[in-house]
This record gives C-alpha cells, sequence and structure tokens, in this order.
C-alpha cells in the first residue's frame, strides 16, 4: 500500500481511527470518545497514517503520564498530569493492507520525538495481542518491577508493561 504518510490527527479522522482500533483490538474496544478526548488533551501525540485520499490507514495516541502506570482501557481522562514522569503510547494500529512497509516503526519514531520535545526521557506501553517481540524489536523492553499486574488486569492475560530510554 503506497503512498502513506502520518500526518496529525484531526477530529474528521476519529471514524477512521475507531474503524482501525475495532480490527486491530477487538477484544479490547475503545468508543469514539476515547480518542476524541485523547486528541483534546494531547494533540501532539495524536497521528493518523493517511493515504493520498485522506482514508485512515493507522494512527498512533501518545501523551504526557505517569511512570509505571496504565490508564484504563475506554476510559475518559480528565486531564493530563502536571508533572508527567513518561510518555504513554496508548495506541498503535495500522491496517493489514498497510503493514510491512516500515509504517509502524516511523509511527514509533513520532511517539520517540514527541516525548523529546515534551522533555521527558522514557516512552511506555502497554502490549497486547501478543505484540511484545514487536516492542522488543523497537526498543522497549519489560520493567523489573513488580506490582504491575493487577494495573494491566483490563488490558488481558498477555498484556506487559514496556519502557524505552529515549
Amino acid at each position: 500500500m503506497g503512498g502513506l504518510t502520518w500526518r496529525p490527527m484531526t477530529e474528521a479522522d476519529l471514524d477512521g481511527v475507531v474503524a482501525v482500533a475495532a480490527g486491530a483490538f477487538p477484544d479490547h474496544p475503545e468508543d469514539r470518545a476515547c480518542f476524541a478526548n485523547r486528541l483534546a488533551l494531547h494533540p501532539a501525540g495524536c497521528k493518523v497514517l493517511a493515504d493520498a485520499r485522506g482514508g485512515v490507514a493507522g494512527y498512533l495516541v501518545a501523551y504526557p503520564w505517569r511512570a509505571d502506570d496504565a490508564p484504563a482501557l475506554n476510559t475518559l481522562l480528565p486531564g493530563l498530569p502536571e508533572a508527567p514522569e513518561a510518555y504513554y503510547l496508548h495506541d498503535l494500529a495500522l491496517t493489514p493492507t498497510a503493514r510491512g512497509g516500515g509504517h509502524a516503526a516511523a509511527g514509533v519514531d513520532l511517539a520517540v520525538q514527541a516525548a523529546r520535545d515534551a522533555g521527558l526521557s522514557t516512552v511506555t506501553l502497554t502490549a497486547v495481542n501478543g505484540a511484545a517481540p514487536f516492542w522488543v524489536r523497537q526498543g522497549f523492553a519489560p520493567p523489573s518491577q513488580p506490582g504491575l499486574a493487577a494495573k494491566l488486569a483490563g488490558y488481558g492475560a498477555d498484556a506487559v508493561y514496556m519502557i524505552r530510554t529515549v
């Protein structure tokens, strides 16, 4: 699938984002309001992988957050921390036809750069659906901290909290 480029997400992209999310994370659904909430709170961390016609083939949602914490799925955030400790990569998803062209790695690079721009030295995420090996290839690793399992319960049995220093 050629001609795809990462660009800032807009409100007009949200239906496409929801459609990509539904295909990528069928066991972890999130409402359109959740994506709109993240876009409103931190537009700099919200990107879409768009085709030449503007169709959404992927998306990235990331924002400043607390270290060693994963926000509950499908919940609206009242705000972002006043003193964030990490940059949380909430979601990175591509349609099946957009995979394999290096677009996911480029999306990770966007999140890493946004973390640097925000003055944060780590990017964190919760890997689901067996994606931990992909994240390891992108420089992420699970922390050696016990006690995160309870926070990840809503993400599924295979969820792994991971960190990358930038």
